[in-house]
């Protein structure tokens, strides 16, 4: 049970301090939580979603689970902003997956109606040997290279969380995986 909400916020609480108080219940803290990590969630999930209107809706979930979660808030874990951050981000990216595997059944049942006219064998061969220049090319990338691709573009990770699973500092994670990916493109013969 939350205890009664405390109604005066000092300007400098930092965002750790707010959100103790929103685990307690203070709505004063929450309002001024809300007015300095909404844009900053929205501008993140923006970025993922690329739709307004979802990530509008997603930043709604993500500070009104903010209220419900906060006092699962760990300080020693990183800041006040990084865990909303980090909530706002794994949220956007399942809305993504959502919406993607919802195009992907409406396209399978679509499709499933229809005979299809060309082959199905060249299609398979075709996948077959795309994947196989995919691994080839990752097998041309540098170890720590080849674990931060796949772990961001298979995974599903974050650079942050990237360079938490490997124990690298993120800008080595960044510099890394922007190589890495200039070596996939270049192997794979992608035009910039």
């Amino acid at each position: 049970m939350r205890q009664q909400p405390v109604t005066h916020v000092s300007p400098e609480a930092d965002d750790g301090d707010l959100l103790s108080r929103v685990a307690r219940g203070d709505e004063a803290a929450f309002e001024r939580l809300y007015d300095r990590l909404s844009g900053p969630v929205f501008g993140l999930v923006r970025r993922v979603v690329r739709d307004r209107a979802q990530a509008e809706e997603v930043t709604q979930e993500v500070l009104v689970e903010v209220w419900r979660t906060a006092a699962r808030y760990d300080a020693s874990k990183g800041t006040a902003q990084a865990w909303v951050l980090t909530m706002a981000h794994r949220r956007a990216v399942d809305r993504v997956r959502s919406a993607q595997a919802a195009a992907d059944r409406d396209h399978r049942v679509g499709t499933s109606q229809f005979e299809v006219d060309h082959d199905q064998v060249i299609e398979e061969v075709t996948v077959r040997l795309e994947g196989e220049r995919v691994r080839r090319c990752l097998g041309g990338l540098t170890d720590i290279q080849r674990q931060a691709v796949t772990l961001a573009y298979y995974g599903g990770y974050s650079y942050p969380e990237v360079a938490g699973l490997l124990k690298v500092p993120l800008g080595t994670i960044k510099t890394r995986m922007r190589d890495g990916l200039v070596r996939l493109r270049d192997c794979m013969g992608v035009d910039r």
